[in-house]
């Protein structure tokens, strides 16, 4: 009984220390995102186009990175400049 409740504690806190691999809806939509910014840092100027540079580069480092959820915060976090 301690075996099946010592490996039953492994698997769990492996599974929160390891937390959820990347799925490839993250991936494509991180990719997708960059490419819209991208477009629309070309018609962007002054403090949009700084905004859309700056969140930019954060989703190119947080998907080289892997960490595609972040890419989206940085994508996300450029859509209200877009907006003025």
């Amino acid at each position: 009984m301690g075996r099946i409740l010592l490996s039953v504690s492994l698997v769990i806190a492996a599974g929160m220390i390891g937390g959820r691999p990347a799925s490839a809806d993250d991936r494509s939509e991180c990719a997708a995102g960059i490419a819209m910014l991208e477009a629309e840092l070309s018609k962007a100027t002054g403090a949009v186009r700084t905004k859309v540079e700056r969140e930019l580069r954060v989703a190119r480092r947080e998907q080289a990175e892997g960490e595609f959820d972040e890419c989206m915060d940085a994508i996300r976090a450029a859509r209200p400049a877009l907006r003025q």
